[in-house]
């Protein structure tokens, strides 16, 4: 393929006929990118080690070949089918043995997200223009910021939808025939990867982006902390309108400094604190916008209160800060103040996100399974000082010795589960020593969290919280943090109708 003709693909309407694009992954991302390009009339060919049943038997339905094997070297398929461009699902690491191969050979390679920017003019607005996109990452918080920003741009009479990493591919969203005002589009740190491939003609211009914190992540995947700070800092490049960053991490402020950006646009801060001018921040209990109002030296807009949000069980400290971004992404889109605070007072925090399954015998069980990491754990243990902390999993080379050492000293006792048990376990001796901690060692994932739920209720004996937050992956014992939750809120009920804490079997002992 001429590069003239690569350059030329920057909408929905260009000459996609005949192109040979390989798609890596058979994902709901992967079939999405393999759907889009077979509408456009490209030669698809779709690599994948496994498939979904529905999937596969789709692919042939809308014109596109599927090849299933291993992919730990380059599949001969591909090889021979010689691909003008290659899209990647986010899963392919930089390291992979296919993705080396792409890159060496000289092919065009590209994210999911490139090809719905490059095709965004599918579906136009009323005044024939695309979507705006506002973006979205982060180590933490990203689902529920832009669940946040969507729902506040909606209240705001803007046609928004949220989709990326959030669970709605970003084609899909691109091609929906009801068409959108803007996209809340969440961005993996692995998806910001690939856009950094991108060449000029396939660089998003968003017109506003957030990073709403960074901490060490998916060091495996980016091979350093590193490369994982710099695939985050890619979500602020040709920022039209709002660099939205946090005040309280360091690292976002020195992003949205060394961005490339779109003349005349702002950065907007951030935090908990009195806002200076071109900030959101909370003064005396009130959320307030100066940013995004003419006389911000001197005055300030309420978008809502601490006491109304803590009616909506939206006054952890991290959430607030979740609030705020959101919030400063929607002002940034003209959103009024007033839908802001009307839309805060129904939204409601998904499952698994510092959610209160029980409160009884008095004993508070709070599931935060999407805590993942341990950035996220640790504004857990901030929410919830003095909690017993179910801790553990697979912690995904990352070191949780500083969150032990830091939020983890705060503990009544630790419960420690999963294949980094031993991590965990040494990180308490050396750092947090005066912290019971107590190892569950069960093989069967059933059992687990009932054994969890007996020791934890036994520490408790009386009243507490018992927080779950495993700082760690699920995939060691369970199918999702979601399952993960599922089952500790199973095992939570199980031990109500059992009557009481007394027959959780007596106090544990310590390990």
């Amino acid at each position: 393929m001429s590069a003239e003709r690569l350059a030329g693909l920057t909408s929905w309407n260009a000459d996609w006929r005949d192109l040979r694009v390989a798609v890596l992954g058979l994902s709901m991302t992967g079939f999405s990118v393999a759907d889009t390009l077979a509408e456009l009339g490209a030669d698809v060919l779709v690599l994948s080690e496994s498939a979904e049943e529905e999937y596969a038997r789709l692919l042939p339905v809308i014109g596109a070949r599927l090849e299933i094997g291993p992919m730990d070297e380059v599949p001969e398929a591909l090889t021979t089918f010689a691909p003008e461009v290659v899209i990647a699902s986010p899963g392919f690491a930089p390291a992979h043995p296919v993705i080396r191969w792409v890159q060496d050979a000289g092919i065009a390679l590209w994210g999911d997200v490139e090809l719905a920017w490059r095709v965004r003019d599918k579906v136009l607005r009323p005044d024939g223009t695309p979507a705006d996109w506002v973006l979205i990452t982060g180590t933490n918080g990203k689902t529920t910021t832009t669940q946040l920003t969507a729902t506040l741009l909606v209240a705001g009479g803007l046609r928004a939808a949220p989709c990326g990493n959030i669970g709605v591919p970003v084609l899909d969203a691109v091609r929906d025939p009801a068409g959108f005002d803007t996209l809340v589009v969440e961005l993996s740190s692995h998806q910001l990867w690939y856009l950094g491939l991108s060449r000029p003609e396939g660089e998003l211009f968003p017109h506003a982006a957030v990073c709403l914190n960074l901490a060490d992540d998916h060091l495996v995947w980016h091979g350093s902390a590193q490369a994982y700070r710099d695939a985050k800092a890619l979500v602020y490049r040709n920022t039209r309108v709002a660099c939205v960053y946090n005040k309280a991490d360091e690292a976002t402020r020195r992003m949205v400094e060394e961005a490339d950006v779109v003349e005349g646009a702002r950065a907007i801060g951030f935090d908990l604190g009195i806002p200076g001018p071109s900030d959101l921040g909370v003064v005396e209990g009130l959320l307030v916008d100066r940013a995004f109002l003419d006389d911000r030296a001197r005055s300030a807009l309420e978008l809502t209160t601490v006491a109304d949000l803590e009616a909506a069980g939206l006054s952890a400290p991290h959430i607030v800060q979740n609030i705020l971004a959101a919030s400063a992404l929607a002002r940034s889109l003209g959103v009024e103040p007033e839908a802001i605070h009307a839309a805060l007072q129904t939204f409601r925090l998904d499952a698994h996100r510092i959610e209160i399954v029980a409160r009884h015998a008095g004993i508070t069980w709070v599931d935060d399974s999407k805590a993942t990491n341990p950035h996220a754990a640790a504004s857990s243990l901030r929410a919830y000082p003095g909690a017993v902390w179910v801790v553990g999993g697979d912690l995904k080379g990352v070191d949780i010795a500083e969150l032990v050492a830091d939020a983890g000293r705060t503990a009544r006792a630790a419960v420690v589960i999963g294949v980094d048990r031993a991590a965990v376990v040494t990180a308490f001796e050396r750092h947090a020593p005066t912290v019971p901690v107590f190892q569950v060692d069960a093989g069967d994932t059933g059992q687990v969290m009932n054994r969890v739920v007996e020791i934890a209720a036994g520490i408790v004996d009386g009243e507490g919280t018992v927080l779950l937050a495993p700082a760690a992956a699920s995939f060691d014992q369970f199918s999702s943090y979601a399952d993960r939750g599922h089952r500790f809120a199973e095992a939570v009920r199980e031990w109500i109708d059992r009557g009481s804490a007394d027959d959780a079997g007596g106090s544990p002992s310590a390990f």
